[in-house]
């Protein structure tokens, strides 16, 4: 114990440069990585369009690019309403006499206008606009946390409940959004279509092409009807029409009787199930309630499993796509709860955040009529596997009478004709938009209308992952020449045998949880039993522990919370905040606090350094878990609780061995080492 209690030590003067930049990592993370800003200049005007050069990131590199903000009337019936603000983004052509420029329009609704990785793909002849929709990427934003809140605590998403609490959430989303100064009433596919044109007017374009898909190609059929002579061509991919932001249980039978009939002709599909369509409407008459001793919420499978079978590919559906799902129902049929396990996870990770709950609710309302009709003829929701998808988003129907009518919402329920040159581009096996919506409804009133069906592909993610060279040659020819060119296409085949299903991805996740969970286990058993047998840890071993294996315990600490959360507490959401600071903070916590402290040391110092540590492994954990979103945000915890704890140690170290030096300065302070810590 002759060490000495010099308070600032090279290696604590290196620990505090650390933490130091850990702190500063996390402030950036916080305000970086957060939406960029959008707000009315000072002085500004309606219809007016600032830009500046910037460039865009694609998936075939970066682009030349102008970047700007639209000022418009948040309500246009209104001479004196506000002004918002749009983000407005210009993709440059590569070619030096660029065709007719392409206005692009997102799907969902309630998903950003401004993600669009794929415009290298038109950009070699056609500059590429990107104007964000109000609502979601302007100046306001129609967030509601109530909804999200309501979801992420729901015992059941289809549940009565679930319905009820989320209905309650929209209901006073509104009244808070509105009390706010918001004006609901202009958040509508009429204003947002006003927008783009403002757009285009202020770039100076005479006419534009537009490229839609899902939800945004009704927004492509509103221009066409509302300002039809500045439309040049359309493309949309995966088609709908009016009163489609509903999915009936008719159609959505007709598309499982197309995988039925591709399934009696695989034999591997046959092998497990003479009547396919049977068969997945036994499986969700009868999903298992546990696999082991983890609980199932049958409504988040039912939902998510509808979902998954929007996407026919891999690379569009990612890991639920529909031959998964398929194989994953075939099993819960057949008594195997692992995938159906993994799809009830999934949508309580996923669907509570999935969208801008506002934004969704503002645009639905154009399709109430339908919505009304459809709640009010029960008997058509139960055919195969009923309209989980529809019970979802409008919450059972109380969607309809918790969020304010708008006045133009009932403009466009009907199809118009147009004789704008349009090419309609749809999956065979599309359950969003199946191709046949478009076909029965939008077809016959388009005389310069072209349809493009392709076999083996879903909704519009697998357009644009599966063969995007097909895919571009046929958007290009078609803006360019109006000739529809499919030539590179080739036919998807579905694989009902997937090599890695969503019970090997269920298993994987339960090994990892339970491995990290045990390992948290052990090591906070085994390191206060190393530092009383041997007195403490030596220097190197205790920064090693102190600051790179307690974020093992951390993340097993976090896993251990999750386990008891799905076994015990279904309404407490993954990414709460109390289960992340908690299950993290503490195992972080007592982890440095063993590689810390010293045997000889007197009960009060070991008492005041566990309570301090342990307190600000809590507190640093909660600061952490709030500066990213969601899960991510785990990542911040952990890092946040290893700095909180490392901090407070290192505080007490000093200001103890300043303590002691002021005490007996002849000695160094010597005297006092066996009644305070000192860790170099």
């Amino acid at each position: 114990m002759e060490r000495s209690t010099r308070p600032f030590t090279k290696a604590r003067i290196v620990a505090l440069a650390l933490i130091g930049a850990a702190v500063l990592g996390l402030a950036y993370l916080h305000f970086a990585t957060g939406k960029d800003s959008v707000s009315v200049p000072s002085g500004a005007h309606a219809g007016q369009l600032k830009l500046h050069p910037c460039h865009y990131a694609t998936e075939d590199g970066s682009y030349a690019a102008d970047c700007g903000t639209l000022v418009v009337r948040e309500n246009r019936h209104k001479a004196d309403a506000r002004l918002i603000a749009l983000p407005v983004k210009r993709i440059h052509a590569r070619s030096a006499t660029p065709g007719v420029p392409i206005f692009r329009l997102q799907g969902g609704p309630g998903i950003s206008n401004m993600e669009f990785t794929a415009a290298s793909r038109l950009a070699d002849k056609h500059d590429v606009v990107l104007v964000g929709f109000r609502g979601i990427d302007g100046s306001t934003r129609l967030d509601c946390r109530e909804v999200v809140a309501a979801r992420a605590h729901a015992r059941d998403l289809l549940s009565e409940k679930s319905y009820r609490d989320v209905a309650a959430g929209f209901k006073s989303c509104a009244h808070r959004l509105q009390s706010s100064g918001i004006d609901l009433a202009g958040y509508t596919l009429p204003e947002r279509i006003d927008d783009l044109d403002a757009a285009r007017r202020a770039l100076g374009y005479p006419q534009i092409d537009l490229i839609s898909e899902s939800a945004g190609t009704r927004a492509a059929m509103v221009y066409a009807w509302r300002y039809p002579n500045r439309i040049h061509r359309s493309v949309m991919i995966g088609v709908n029409p009016p009163g489609k932001y509903l999915w009936d249980a008719k159609t959505t039978g007709e598309q499982i009787e197309r995988y039925a009939a591709l399934c009696a002709k695989d034999v591997s599909c046959r092998s497990r199930t003479a009547d396919l369509a049977a068969s997945l409407q036994a499986a969700y008459e009868h999903i298992p309630g546990r696999w082991w001793f983890l609980p199932i919420k049958k409504g988040d499978v039912k939902a998510a499993g509808f979902f998954g079978l929007i996407n026919a590919t891999g690379d569009g559906g990612g890991p639920i796509a529909a031959p998964r799902t398929i194989d994953t129902l075939l099993s819960a049929g057949q008594g195997d709860g692992s995938g159906a396990w993994f799809l009830s996870l999934m949508a309580q990770v996923a669907f509570p955040r999935a969208q801008v709950w506002g934004d969704v609710a503002a645009i639905a309302r154009g399709d109430a009529a339908y919505a009304r009709r459809f709640f009010a003829r029960h008997a058509d929701r139960g055919s195969v596997i009923g309209s989980p998808g529809t019970d979802l988003i409008w919450a059972g129907g109380r969607l309809l009478d918790s969020w304010p009518a708008s006045p133009d919402e009932n403009e466009y329920t009907r199809v118009r004709d147009s004789k704008v040159e349009t090419l309609l581009v749809g999956g065979a096996l599309d359950f969003a938009t199946p191709p046949q919506n478009a076909s029965r409804q939008l077809l016959p009133h388009l005389p310069n209308g072209h349809q493009v069906v392709l076999a083996g592909l879903g909704h519009s993610d697998d357009f644009w992952a599966y063969q995007p060279d097909a895919g571009k040659r046929l958007l290009n020819t078609f803006f360019d020449t109006r000739r529809v060119d499919r030539s590179l296409f080739r036919t998807n085949r579905i694989d009902f045998t997937p090599g890695f299903s969503h019970g090997s991805i269920a298993k994987i996740i339960v090994a990892v949880m339970l491995s990290f969970a045990a390992l948290t286990i052990v090591s906070l058993l085994w390191l206060p039993l190393r530092a009383y047998r041997r007195g403490r840890f030596g220097r190197k071993a205790s920064a090693g522990l102190r600051s790179a294996y307690v974020v093992l315990l951390g993340l097993g600490g976090w896993f251990i919370g999750v386990l008891i959360v799905l076994t015990a507490l279904p309404t407490v959401p993954l990414d709460d905040e109390l289960l992340a600071a908690v299950s993290v903070g503490l195992p972080v916590g007592l982890g440095i606090y063993f590689a810390w402290v010293n045997r000889d040391w007197a009960a009060n110092t070991k008492a005041i350094g566990l309570a301090a540590v342990v307190g600000a492994a809590l507190l640093g954990g909660w600061l952490g878990f709030h500066v990213l979103e969601g899960l991510f945000a785990l990542v911040t915890t952990i890092i946040g609780a290893v700095v909180g704890a490392n901090l407070i140690l290192l505080a007490l170290d000093i200001a103890w061995d300043q303590q002691a030096r002021d005490r007996f300065p002849a000695e160094g302070g010597k005297e006092a080492l066996h009644a305070r810590p000192s860790t170099g």
